[in-house]
């Protein structure tokens, strides 16, 4: 592929630097966009001082986009979209608490306006038809891609008390056919999009996030710093991400209670979220709170992954769950849900990793201790995680982004 040129400017939106996997994923790619030749511009509604140091020493502009008062988006999306929709009006213009994201409509038209960028990524069903409305206003300036990173279907039934959320898959259906290309981040995720709002499966194209970098198989083989991982400790079953119901560590805990009663053991989880004291209160109950350690949030969990016996990925549902391809790239074993999402995608169904019913603690417990007792090859755990190299990855949207095809694949 011959470079880019540093004047292609490409631009990247989701709503904030920090917060999870999806900004990591697009921090991720921003940078492997500018290491193969790129200008790029990351675009949020919410920044974050740190994480815009680093992105701009790695070559990357960093914006916060400006918040307009709350009338002023709702007017630009009834202006972008002017012949109206029930699904626009119960989903935007009418309900008294509207989205957030719609207050920086303005500010991204006016940045579409005046950067002209080559091409625009936007992640996340809301920053996605904020996108699609700005394009619209600045006169249509480059290519749009939006893309899906989780499943649909799942948000809409979670917010099923919240009216104007039943609207959205129509929104959807009606919105995105405007863009150049729509983007699933595992066939799962493309295939619920599809499935929710009707529109047309091939329509919908695949492309794999920027999980695995330089920075993640360097920081892989640091030692890691907590006494479980000396020499003769007990095998540690590791968990990470936020501590909430999608992800269900309240099933990993009560998995892990039944292996401990078998064989001894420690469960470390990393992450927080709100339902940390719950977990701490179930550890006692259960007789195993001298052996979970709650870590809380760490930026850097490679090390731990690098050296835990076991990682367990319980969600009841995911997009294509970056934790779990950043376990396979620090070569560590897996045991994750078959859940709706991109894990059975990730694990080649079942190849690189065992595969548990969602909310089954037995089955659970019965897999990390065959796992335990058969571990599999971490070398190639590690080639699999490659799939979803920041390399590749950039590649990919580099071609949706500019509408060119390389010659080489």
């Amino acid at each position: 592929m011959t470079p880019a040129r540093a004047t292609t400017r490409l631009a990247l939106f989701t709503s904030a630097l920090t917060g999870g996997g999806v900004q990591r994923s697009l921090r991720n790619l921003a940078v492997a966009l500018v290491q193969t030749g790129y200008a790029v511009d990351l675009l949020v509604c919410h920044g974050d001082r740190e994480q815009a140091d680093l992105l701009e020493r790695a070559g990357v502009r960093v914006i916060v986009l400006a918040r307009s008062a709350p009338m002023v988006g709702r007017f630009l999306a009834w202006r972008a979209d002017s012949t109206g929709t029930p699904a626009l009006a119960r989903t935007v213009l009418l309900p008294l608490k509207t989205w957030s994201k719609v207050d920086y409509l303005a500010a991204l038209r006016d940045y579409l306006t005046a950067t002209r960028p080559a091409g625009l990524l936007s992640a996340m069903t809301q920053c996605n038809l904020v996108a699609l409305w700005a394009h619209r206003l600045a006169g249509r300036p480059g290519r749009l891609v939006v893309s899906e990173r989780n499943m649909l279907s799942s948000f809409v039934r979670g917010h099923a008390n919240k009216s104007r959320w039943r609207h959205l898959p129509a929104l959807v259906a009606r919105s995105y056919p405007r863009a150049d290309a729509v983007v699933g981040v595992s066939c799962a995720v493309a295939d619920d999009l599809a499935a929710c709002t009707g529109l047309a499966r091939a329509a919908i194209v695949t492309a794999p996030n920027p999980v695995v970098d330089q920075a993640l198989r360097e920081a892989a083989a640091i030692e890691p710093d907590h006494p479980w991982f000396a020499a003769g400790q007990p095998p540690v079953i590791l968990g990470v991400g936020r501590l909430v119901a999608q992800k269900d560590p309240i099933t990993l805990l009560h998995a892990f209670a039944e292996l401990r009663a078998r064989r001894a053991a420690r469960l470390m989880l990393v992450g927080d979220g709100p339902l940390t004291p719950q977990l701490a209160a179930l550890a006692g109950e259960l007789g195993v709170a001298d052996d979970l350690a709650l870590t809380g949030w760490q930026d850097n969990p490679f090390p731990a992954m690098a050296a835990a016996a076991v990682f367990v990925l319980p969600s009841k549902f995911e997009g294509l769950p970056g934790v779990l391809i950043q376990a396979l790239a620090c070569g560590c074993p897996v045991v994750a849900t078959d859940c709706p999402g991109g894990s059975a995608e990730i694990l080649d169904h079942g190849h690189y990793g065992r595969l548990v019913p969602i909310g089954d603690a037995g089955a659970m417990a019965g897999a990390i201790e065959a796992t335990l007792d058969n571990p599999p090859d971490r070398q190639a755990l590690k080639t699999r995680a490659e799939h979803y190299s920041a390399e590749t990855s950039a590649k990919r949207y580099a071609e949706l982004l500019t509408g060119i095809r390389t010659t080489t694949r």
